[in-house]
């Protein structure tokens, strides 16, 4: 699985993945006002160009906030968000951001163990944050501090 930079092209097949995955998808508008205003946008793709996953970071000063991370549903379970989120440690600590923040559903429990494995930290609930089946759900908000992961020689 490699990198490369999310296109305008990608927009559909990835917005395809968003839904499969997502009971409260993104939309292809979310999307492109993301490439729009210039977040950090990856697609993650197999050896024959099939797209196994996408990130979108935005930095702002010396912070990344991870947006959207999303792994194919028939993909899912083999390692690839793991590394998808090596990846975009690795490239928040290139371009010097000294926090990691992220938003996940409360029962999302899955993504919560998968950054907690990385040393993400709880920081604070977020009430009512996403669009659930019956009202608002609430979001954990959590931090990885990557001074201390640079300081320690990275993952």
């Amino acid at each position: 699985m490699s990198p490369r930079v999310m296109l305008d092209d990608d927009l559909a097949e990835v917005h395809g993945i968003e839904t499969s995955a997502n009971r409260f998808p993104w939309s292809v508008k979310n999307f492109s006002d993301s490439l729009d205003a210039g977040h950090h946008a990856w697609v993650y793709i197999d050896p024959y160009d099939v797209i196994i996953g996408f990130a979108i970071v935005q930095l702002v000063l010396d912070e990344a906030h991870l947006l959207n991370i999303c792994v194919r549903p028939d993909m899912q379970g083999q390692g690839y968000g793991r590394r998808i989120l090596e990846h975009i440690i690795d490239h928040a600590m290139s371009k010097s951001a000294t926090l990691l923040v992220l938003e996940v559903r409360q029962s999302n429990q899955r993504a919560q163990s998968l950054y907690e494995q990385f040393g993400f930290n709880e920081m604070t609930v977020r009430r009512g944050y996403y669009p659930a089946e019956q009202g608002r759900e609430d979001a954990i908000l959590m931090g990885l501090d990557l001074s201390m992961l640079s300081v320690f020689g990275g993952l």
